[in-house]
């Protein structure tokens, strides 16, 4: 009885395998489009994700480290930034980051540990989100990384600002600038 079972499957299997398939002309095209129109991260996204620039920490405890931790809520990603001012220059020295999230994330913190080194605290301060998402060609929907990575930045700099009240920033635009009187500059 079972031989007479498994000579019928086998039966059954081997025409089913040497029978030709037609595979409508639909189903055929399908796979073609779905590749095409699978998305992917965009080669800066993956570089700065696989190969992270300046991971790690500073000693927070330093009066010229400044840090910055922020978070999203809505996806789970963790950002600390901290940065190391040259307390005669006011310009970034150093910047270590270490995040938790995802790849966006992660690219987005090693992104602009690049961008901010060599910065003054006031050009940092003016990094926008989008100047982030641009050079990485975030879509739309990882746009909050490019915030995450802002917030951070902006953190760290209060942080640095808070620790050092002598560091505060100078108004560039000149609008709250007092300038000295003609007297005041003979008298001295």
């Amino acid at each position: 009885m079972f031989s007479r079972s498994v000579r019928a499957l086998s039966g059954r299997v081997l025409a089913n395998a040497v029978r030709p398939t037609v595979i409508p002309a639909a189903r055929q095209i399908a796979p073609a489009v779905a590749v095409a129109a699978r998305r992917s991260y965009h080669e800066k996204v993956l570089d700065h994700y696989s190969r992270p620039r300046n991971v790690g920490t500073l000693d927070k405890k330093d009066k010229s480290v400044g840090e910055g931790l922020v978070g999203a809520p809505a996806c789970g990603d963790v950002m600390r930034l901290h940065i190391k001012v040259d307390p005669d220059t006011g310009v970034i020295s150093d910047v270590k980051f270490k995040t938790f999230g995802c790849g966006s994330a992660i690219a987005s913190s090693s992104y602009v540990t690049e961008l901010v080194r060599g910065m003054t605290l006031e050009q940092a301060s003016k990094v926008k989100n989008t100047e982030i998402a641009k050079e990485l060609c975030l879509p739309p929907v990882k746009l909050h990384c490019s915030m995450l990575a802002e917030d951070a930045i902006k953190a760290a700099i209060k942080d640095y600002r808070t620790k050092n009240p002598q560091a505060q920033p100078t108004n560039l635009a000149g609008t709250g600038a007092k300038f000295e009187t003609a007297q005041a500059s003979a008298t001295a």
